[in-house]
């Protein structure tokens, strides 16, 4: 399935993302991987208007919230980089990204990397039927924000199906009762996007990579879920240690 390939190449290209590793090998890579799995990358040729994107992921490095270009910039020690993935495979897409440090990294960059990833599955545990798209909204502002970093605002999760984008938005901050109420079968892609220093952000003159208004780091974790009877089954997860978070974060679901 979709999902699966998309957190297999995340598997592989958190492994490979090391200093002088560029962002065009990144893209080699997962391409290699989506094809010989027999998916197809859902972000090549993407054309959401008259943009067409021209990579097979994305990867956004440090100030960089998302949509970046990969190309011949080299990855440095202490660069975050953030790799978003979609795979369109049987008819349906999977989306998923998360941020990675490249080598040792500041404690700064280190804790907006495990408050970001914590305000996914502090969003991801409120999804549930008879709950409210803001429940998950409202989670993920909270978690975020309790720890001193900015949501983005102007930028939202979405559901995800049969096509890359779809119905309903999901955004990162919000009131817990507002929104559709979560029904059973609906496939979304919760994703938080957090700043160090400021909720604010821009576009670079590429039309694509969207960047923090102040410089400061940004990082970018999501998955792909299904709202289920038995509670949100992530379609995109991984074996090992996120398993783990997750169950911790479903112990502290209100």
């Amino acid at each position: 399935m979709a999902g699966k390939i998309v957190a297999h190449v995340l598997e592989e290209l958190k492994n490979a993302c090391q200093p002088g590793v560029t962002t065009k090998m990144l893209d080699d890579l997962a391409a290699r991987i989506i094809e010989s799995a027999g998916g197809r990358a859902s972000f090549y040729h993407y054309r959401p208007d008259k943009r067409t994107y021209p990579a097979h992921i994305c990867t956004s490095i440090n100030d960089e919230v998302v949509h970046g270009i990969p190309g011949r910039r080299a990855l440095s020690e202490g660069d975050l980089v953030g790799v978003d993935v979609g795979v369109y495979l049987n008819g349906f897409h999977a989306d998923s990204a998360a941020t990675f440090p490249v080598g040792q990294v500041t404690e700064e960059a280190r804790r907006l990397l495990e408050v970001t990833e914590g305000a996914l599955y502090a969003g991801i545990a409120q999804a549930r039927l008879g709950r409210r798209i803001g429940h998950i909204s409202a989670a993920i502002q909270k978690y975020a924000e309790s720890n001193g970093f900015f949501i983005v605002k102007n930028l939202v999760g979405h559901g995800v199906g049969r096509s890359l984008h779809e119905d309903p938005q999901i955004p990162n901050y919000g009131d817990r009762n507002s929104g559709d109420r979560l029904q059973a079968g609906m496939t979304l892609a919760i994703e938080p996007m957090i700043n160090a220093g400021t909720e604010e952000v821009r576009i670079l003159p590429d039309h694509w990579t969207i960047i923090t208004e102040d410089g400061s780091l940004s990082a970018h974790f999501e998955h792909t879920i299904a709202i289920t009877r038995d509670g949100p089954d992530i379609l995109t997860l991984a074996a090992g240690v996120d398993a783990r978070k997750l169950q911790v974060a479903f112990s502290g679901a209100a």
